[in-house]
């Protein structure tokens, strides 16, 4: 990894308030290293690592994941009520899902329109709306 990856990585911490451990750093650098924004689910950020010679569980990857999301750093995808994606770009959007190569992106937001929705029930508010468009080839 690069000093500029791992300093990116490092500062990406800092804004989310999160004590830069070894392992923290090293998978931040990978999720915002080269600015750039990511979907990734915790085996393919953990494969990432290991390819990057990085000594790091899977558990931890996990965890460290859910330590981003708390922070507000990431947002959590679930597709199929099973598999999670994890994605860097916190801006509201909408995601297309792959279903022939498990694999989310962002779809664009212009273009998504959400006329109306339900009124919540007693007692409740909406937290948050997830769109997921599903895909696949003809």
């Amino acid at each position: 990894m690069t000093q500029h990856a791992t300093q990116t990585g490092t500062d990406w911490l800092s804004e989310g308030g999160l004590r830069p451990t070894r392992q923290r750093i090293a998978l931040a650098a990978l999720l915002v290293g080269d600015g750039r924004n990511r979907h990734v689910t915790a085996e393919s950020l953990y494969e990432a690592a290991m390819s990057c010679g990085e000594s790091v569980s899977l558990a931890t990857v996990y965890n460290t994941l859910r330590a981003f999301c708390d922070a507000g750093l990431m947002q959590e995808i679930t597709v199929d009520g099973s598999k999670s994606y994890f994605d860097t770009n916190m801006h509201d959007h909408p995601h297309f899902y792959w279903e022939d190569e498990g694999r989310l992106s962002d779809a664009p937001a212009e273009e998504l329109e959400i006329a109306r929705l339900p009124k919540a029930p007693d007692g409740a508010e909406i937290s948050k709306i997830d769109v997921v468009i599903r895909l696949r080839k003809r």
